[in-house]
């Protein structure tokens, strides 16, 4: 079944998959972890996606994963997740219609598992439009995941997307303020929401009027960015928000750094009672790493505390 509705702005967390000291799939520490998403204010969650580390799990795996956060979340936000781990059209569309079956709101289309780096665009809507005739009427979204490699899109493809009725989600990562405008404008009007990947670029987003922003430092620390989108929706671009979402640039540099493991580390470190196992490789962090991941909580703290931000975790 379609949405009648679009998907609601705001913060949509590219979820973390907590791992046992074994390997296993965290479940009680996945639902801790999506109890701290909610009451940071995520407006929405993306489950099963490259921070999931969904390249690394098994298909049983990411059903698992987003069967969970589904049920512990019970409707109070929209779920969505990965469905394309394939080149082979019918493989995908099995894979999409089973994780559908979860309860999930849309399923997301990773470009660059749908054509090759020196496959055209014509070819890309046309593998879609396969997908779209044997999916029914499930609804989709697009993810423009940096692997395999980096597949960017159009706002002409974009614009199309739009006009079929079916796509309701975009995960962009352009990086690139103009980019940005030109695919935002090419799909306003439409239930096609736009969700920028990027810090740096979030205001300039949301100016062109995307719906939302997914940055992968919102798994350290969400509660900044709700209070940012908070402030943008109220008040717009005041100095305030410019000088917050600032700060929040310039932390973004140090986060994308031995990530997702950094990530479960801070989060150990802010409380949470999770693993920092992760299944792609990690190097040891060296004594300057740890300096700044400190430094990272400390600026996150003081963030925290100039804006008067509550947070979720002590």
């Amino acid at each position: 079944m379609t949405l009648e509705n679009p998907l609601p702005e705001g913060l949509w967390p590219v979820m973390l998959t907590p791992f046992t000291t074994g390997n296993y799939v965290d479940i009680g520490g996945l639902e801790q972890l999506t109890t701290m998403y909610l009451e940071a204010g995520a407006n929405g969650l993306f489950a099963n996606c490259l921070s999931s580390e969904m390249f690394q799990m098994t298909d049983d795996e990411r059903l698992l994963v987003t069967k969970t956060v589904v049920n512990h979340v019970q409707g109070k936000v929209p779920v969505v997740a990965t469905g394309t781990f394939s080149r082979n059209t019918v493989a995908n569309a099995d894979f999409i219609n089973k994780i559908y079956d979860t309860g999930i709101q849309a399923v997301i289309l990773i470009t660059s598992m749908l054509v090759e780096p020196d496959e055209s665009e014509d070819i890309l809507k046309s593998r879609l439009e396969l997908i779209m005739a044997k999916t029914g009427t499930i609804p989709l979204g697009v993810y423009e995941c940096p692997i395999p490699y980096k597949r960017l899109l159009s706002p002409d493809i974009m614009k199309w997307m739009a006009a079929t009725g079916r796509f309701v989600y975009h995960k962009d990562t352009s990086c690139h303020s103009g980019a940005i405008h030109r695919k935002a404008l090419a799909v306003q009007g439409s239930n096609f929401g736009f969700y920028n990947a990027d810090t740096a670029t979030a205001l300039d987003s949301l100016d062109s009027g995307g719906r939302g922003i997914s940055p992968i430092s919102g798994n350290f620390y969400p509660e900044p960015y709700t209070h940012l989108l908070k402030l943008y929706r109220s008040d717009g671009r005041t100095p305030a928000v410019n000088r917050l979402h600032a700060f929040l640039t310039m932390m973004d540099r140090v986060t994308h750094v031995f990530y997702p493991f950094a990530a479960k580390l801070f989060l150990q470190r802010r409380g949470l009672k999770i693993e920092t196992n992760t299944r792609i490789p990690a190097e040891t962090l060296t004594n300057v790493d740890h300096i700044r991941l400190n430094a990272l909580m400390d600026s996150f703290k003081a963030l925290a505390e100039m804006y008067e931000i509550p947070l979720v975790l002590p």
